[in-house]
């Protein structure tokens, strides 16, 4: 496994997260020694969503408004429903996420995670996956959609659902461990 002791990442997040996809990546990055800050508009505490039900709570560690991407290595994604329809309704989390695309900084979204990329016109011509419902969408934002447990493309990792985690946390901590990708 790769060595993330000199990386930092961070995993931007709402209320309504999907409880495994963000603890299940967290862990497996600061296992290959990153530094892993959970970043959200809300400051304090934030429930997860478990499966079918409210889960654990997780502590912020920094508020969005107070966070840098210039900051960070990497961007995690988590998905859950809630989570990503509201990122994607708040320009400061938009404009960071974005920010990660313009310097090609490695970016893993998982499941619903990619809605948020969607909102930074970005995706023209880039290939990734989803959770299945969101397919059309990211077709109609440019993207090429596949139905793959996970998809890399120049540093975006990119997984369908929790099912493909152990996939998912491997190709990010991969690419994370390899620094900027620069598209072609």
């Amino acid at each position: 496994m790769a060595n993330l002791s000199d990386r930092k990442v961070a995993i931007l997040t709402e209320e309504g997260f999907e409880q495994v996809e963000l603890t299940s990546p967290k862990a497996a990055l600061e296992a290959a020694g990153a530094t892993v800050h959970v970043i959200s508009p809300k400051s304090g505490r934030i429930k997860a969503w478990n499966k079918t039900n409210w889960g654990i709570e997780v502590d912020v560690d920094v508020e969005l408004g107070d966070a840098s991407p210039d900051d960070y290595d990497a961007l995690v994604l988590p998905g859950g429903v809630l989570n990503p329809d509201k990122l994607r309704q708040n320009k400061d989390a938009v404009d960071f996420v974005s920010s990660f695309l313009d310097d090609g900084k490695p970016i893993a979204a998982i499941c619903h995670g990619p809605q948020i990329l969607i909102e930074t016109r970005m995706l023209h011509g880039r290939k990734l996956t989803s959770y299945p419902s969101l397919q059309t969408d990211l077709k109609n934002a440019g993207a090429k959609w596949v139905n793959e447990e996970v998809v890399v493309d120049h540093g975006l990792v990119t997984s369908r659902t929790p099912a493909d985690l152990d996939a998912f946390n491997k190709k990010a901590i991969e690419e994370i461990a390899e620094g900027v990708h620069h598209a072609v």
